[in-house]
């Protein structure tokens, strides 16, 4: 079976030596630098990394996470591409689980960062494992909204949240769909058929982080 973490974090290595350590990216004040750092921290600090879901952590979080961005870019790459194996986010099980969306977003970060774009060709495996966590972000991202919501990819399946008369409904390809569901609404090509008011909450819902 295809690791689609360990692919994707080695495709997110090589994107953030290619594009050095100034590059913007769709995370609001960072840029690749700062990414690197990041996910660095989130997998070898738990102490500094608990501050991203614990509010009370966040300053502790983020002064460890900016003494490691300025560290030598390339050493904090190559920390990027080689976790550790002790670390609960990327030993061997759970790797799959916790870092496919989260290596997935990141490098779209990257390559959605500049002005020009184009969603990536994805083989029909990784679309299938993307639509997996599309379900599943979808569900927990919308039910907040409480407004009926149909998410449809073609050739995939859809799922259905909430229940009541005229559902909006999102179409898209999968990774857009975890895009979509980690926050980062403005950088995908969802469809949305849905009132103006509706689309509106749905494109600018506080999803993921």
């Amino acid at each position: 079976m295809t690791s689609f973490a360990r692919l994707e974090r080695a495709r997110l290595a090589d994107l953030l030596l290619e594009a050095g350590p100034d590059a913007p990216t769709l995370c609001a004040g960072w840029t690749t630098r700062d990414l690197a750092a990041h996910l660095v921290i989130r997998e070898r600090r738990p102490d500094a990394g608990l501050g991203i879901i614990a509010p009370p952590l966040a300053g502790h979080g983020e002064h460890v996470r900016k003494q490691k961005a300025a560290q030598p870019y390339e050493k904090v790459v190559a920390e990027v591409r080689r976790p550790p194996w002790w670390s609960p986010l990327s030993n061997p099980l759970t790797h799959e689980l916790v870092n496919h969306g989260e290596f997935f977003v990141h490098h779209e970060d990257v390559r959605r960062g500049g002005a020009s774009w184009e969603p990536r060709d994805l083989d029909d495996d990784e679309r299938r494992a993307l639509w997996r966590l599309a379900r599943f972000g979808s569900r927990l991202a919308l039910r907040k909204l409480h407004i009926p919501v149909v998410v449809r990819s073609p050739g995939l399946g859809e799922v259905t949240i909430g229940a009541g008369p005229s559902p909006a409904v999102l179409e898209a390809e999968p990774g857009e769909f975890v895009l979509f569901f980690f926050g980062r609404q403005r950088a995908t090509r969802v469809a949305i058929e849905a009132s103006p008011e509706i689309e509106e909450r749905l494109r600018t819902a506080r999803f993921g982080r």
